[in-house]
């Protein structure tokens, strides 16, 4: 299986959501567990293609970010698309979501399998696999694709398990990634 993971934001030109006690970013937090979970797949025989990048679908405004994620998921024939980030609101909300194109296409068992493995192995609050068929690396991509909000970062509770449960974040999503694949 031809994997293609998108760790959210961009480490250099957009963060994403940052925690306003600690600091912690949503690309760096994203960066990492991304490259977790390629090791996880590719120790499971599975093709990984790895970008983080703001250029989604060639909207970046910076010359020096030629490729552009979608574009090169779809060019590279991948079987699934999973883009990794950390959810941010209100300071208050808690909890993991994965969001999908539709609930009852491949993308959204795709969605539904890396939910259940986040919430029984690290046991975050359980907020649902979620439509959200607007957004760009879902609606862009050919394939069967997900985007995994894996903890509320502004929340100092979910930043922590953020923290202290990286690679079980990592296991969970490529855990949830192989489960899906056993069902095609």
């Amino acid at each position: 299986m031809k994997v293609f993971i998108n760790p959210g934001h961009d480490i250099d030109y957009d963060s994403g959501a940052v925690n306003p006690n600690s600091g912690l970013r949503e690309c760096d937090v994203a960066a990492r567990v991304g490259d977790r979970v390629k090791g996880y797949l590719e120790a499971a025989g599975c093709e990984v293609q790895l970008l983080q990048s703001d250029n989604l679908y060639y909207d970046s405004q910076y010359a020096d970010r030629p490729v552009a994620v979608c574009a090169e998921a779809n060019d590279w024939s991948a079987d699934v698309f999973i883009s990794i980030h950390c959810n941010a609101a209100n300071t208050q909300a808690r909890g993991t979501e994965v969001e999908c194109y539709d609930r009852n296409d491949a993308g959204g068992q795709l969605a539904q399998c890396i939910q259940s493995q986040i919430i029984n192995s690290i046991g975050t609050v359980d907020r649902g696999v979620k439509e959200m068929p607007g957004l760009i690396v879902i609606k862009h991509t050919d394939m069967p694709a997900c985007l995994v909000e894996m903890a509320f970062i502004d929340n100092d509770a979910d930043a922590q398990l953020l923290v202290d449960y990286e690679d079980d974040f990592a296991r969970a999503i490529a855990r949830g990634i192989t489960d899906y694949e056993c069902t095609l």
